[in-house]
């Protein structure tokens, strides 16, 4: 059985990622990409689907009693790295198991070491690879060099070597050894595709001192500094690592299909690059002070973007492809049974309005960062807003990617306001050519028609669909974008419902799945990033206290390596959904900057010290999270 969502811990090489226990089982790995087929695929069903674990052989430590108890396991990150650092205590003795994959290596690897530090602990590997999500089992032989194993199917061939003596045992392969003080056992699986030759040996100690430098130089970019600069920067460096290095993608997730309840059937595939996703990472990381991870996506989305305006996708592949047919891998039982596991997602043909204003808002502020655009970009966003024009008072299938038909969204309006907005915006400010006054007179258009057809008296609040009487979390974001001031009455009072309507044990719930025909059976956790959302809204209402307090529960949600998934459920007291889920992690970055810089325009207003050190980088001051002012 998996373990809980949140006892994995997560590392990458900018091509893909793993996912590690917490009893040291690599449980997810897909190669050679983040969305290639699983060759540990134990996530989603058992061990007989693919992991590679290393684990003491006895598993137990010795209680004050000298009795038998579970081996004691804490661990870290280390410093500012994507290298994990896990200590182990057993009655034996204690080791430490470094795991890491090595950036720019040319090849995939997985690098495994571990380490004695006290006494002497037998240690047990067990590697079972199974290409494809767990079904193709590899024909497994011995290298010449008798320094490991190949194992091969189809296209794809993993090579695993190792100073540990390998045997092969019910079509899985095992070893014990003993690790004293002082010693390093070191093991490395490497992939390739099966056409090419084996990667060639490394040193993994040399491996492991170079992914630290490379890590510590990325970190020691960040601008990040103040109270919560710590979650901030993690959060960063995890986002980092969801991104794919030869083309700039970001993938909302490395996972598919973790339960956004747990057994039910809200299991989706976000090994794709969502445009929302993805612009609002391009901010954070902005905001963070990284300015080439922005450039690059700006790259990769000017390149998915090309062609005709109608054929805008909310989502592709990280590579920009445009097909991404969803089909369901009946040999996997699910996250803990939570079936079906589904590869590729079909919402990638839907009709998401938001995502022009969030495309827009980005290459907005990315002007404003210093990120200056060529003209062909100007030309292309041009060419949106001629389609934005045609499609805007269409239904469509929101945020939230519904299934069960098409709505007038409100914040899909909204966002079709923020587009011309932000647009109006660029060609003042940078001299570029444009309708403007045409471009005026949609943005009012839009303006009124919500206010007029979204607004609810009777909930004093800003419904999900025009004419409704149920809420969405996505108007928090009404004040954030500009389309309202947070003092408006109107958006005080759409805040008040929600804490009244859509709250759960303090966090927030995306909408009410009850009571809302969303094309699925009903039931989620609550929804994290909503749950930020929520804090911006009480510090701009100045309900600063109350900010603060929530958002440090949120940050207490995270586990203990500093990785969110999608959402918490209360109930459960577990984080559930795809994991670690970037969406999360930049409403996070976001919402700390913002407390603060409160935090340090109160400081200046009443002439006191700040907590926060450093200003932040010039272009952070300009690009809060969705907000173009």
């Amino acid at each position: 059985m998996p373990a809980l969502i949140e006892d994995y811990a997560l590392v990458g090489d900018g091509h893909t990622a793993a996912l590690i226990s917490r009893d040291g089982s690599v449980d997810w790995l897909c190669w050679p990409r983040f969305d290639s087929g699983a060759c540990f695929a134990a996530l989603l069903g058992t061990e007989q689907n693919g992991r590679w674990l290393i684990a003491p052989a006895s598993g137990d430590s010795a209680d004050s009693t000298g009795a038998a108890a579970p081996a004691k396991i804490t661990r870290r990150y280390r410093g500012e790295t994507l290298i994990l650092e896990t200590d182990i205590e057993t009655a034996e003795g204690a080791v430490t198991v470094i795991d890491f994959m090595p950036p720019g290596n040319g090849w995939s690897e997985l690098v495994r070491i571990v380490v004695g530090r006290r006494g002497t602990v037998r240690m047990k590997m067990e590697l079972v690879l199974r290409f494809d999500y767990g079904f193709s089992i590899p024909w497994v032989s011995r290298l010449k060099d008798d320094s490991g194993i190949k194992a091969i199917v189809g296209p794809d061939t993993a090579v695993l070597r190792t100073p540990v003596e390998l045997r092969g045992e019910n079509m899985h392969t095992v070893a014990e050894f003993t690790v004293s003080p002082g010693e390093r056992v070191p093991f490395s699986l490497a992939y390739s595709p099966s056409h090419l030759r084996i990667p060639p040996a490394r040193d993994p100690h040399t491996a492991l001192a170079r992914t630290e430098n490379h890590w510590l130089e990325w970190s020691a970019r960040g601008t990040v500094e103040g109270k919560y600069a710590e979650p901030i920067r993690r959060s960063l460096i995890t986002l980092k690592a969801l991104a794919y290095e030869p083309t700039g993608g970001i993938v909302a997730a490395p996972t598919t299909s973790l339960p956004e309840q747990l057994g039910g059937t809200r299991n989706w595939d976000y090994r794709y690059c969502w445009l929302r996703d993805a612009t609002i990472t391009l901010l954070a990381m902005m905001r963070g002070g990284y300015f080439d991870e922005a450039r690059a996506w700006r790259s990769w989305l000017a390149r998915v973007m090309a062609g005709a305006p109608e054929q805008l996708q909310i989502m592709y592949g990280i590579a920009g492809e445009r097909r991404l047919p969803e089909f369901e891998v009946e040999w996997l039982p699910g996250y803990q049974g939570a079936k079906p596991v589904r590869i590729g997602n079909n919402a990638a043909g839907q009709l998401q309005l938001d995502v022009y204003g969030e495309v827009m808002n980005a290459l907005h502020l990315a002007r404003v960062g210093g990120l200056q655009a060529d003209d062909t970009a100007w030309n292309v966003q041009c060419e949106m807003l001629e389609h934005l024009e045609t499609i805007w008072q269409q239904p469509d299938e929101g945020i939230w990617e519904t299934r069960g038909g098409r709505q007038h969204f409100t914040f899909s309006k909204v966002m079709a306001w923020v587009a011309f907005d932000r647009a109006i915006r660029s060609a003042e400010k940078f001299n570029l050519p444009g309708p403007l006054e045409h471009w005026r007179e949609i943005r009012e258009e839009i303006h009124a028609q919500v206010c007029e057809k979204s607004w609810n008296p009777a909930l004093n609040a800003f419904t999900q669909v025009y004419g409704g009487d149920e809420l969405d979390a996505s108007v928090l974001l009404l004040a954030q974008v500009g389309f309202l001031p947070p003092s408006d009455p109107r958006v005080i009072g759409t805040v008040a419902a929600t804490e009244k309507y859509l709250m759960r044990d303090g966090f927030v719930m995306r909408y009410r799945t009850t009571e809302f025909n969303d094309g699925l059976p009903p039931g989620e956790g609550t929804f994290l990033a909503c749950s930020f959302w929520m804090v911006d809204n009480l510090a701009m209402q100045g309900r600063v206290a109350e900010a603060e307090a929530m958002y440090e529960r949120l940050l207490a949600l995270a586990n203990d390596v500093g990785l969110l998934a999608e959402e918490y459920d209360p109930a459960q007291k577990r984080l559930v959904g795809n994991f670690p889920q970037a969406f999360s992690h930049v409403a996070l970055v976001h919402t700390g900057l913002n407390l603060m810089k409160h935090e340090q325009e109160m400081a200046r207003a009443t002439g006191q010290p700040s907590h926060n050190g450093a200003a932040q980088n010039a272009s952070a001051q300009t690009a809060p999270a969705h907000n173009g002012r």
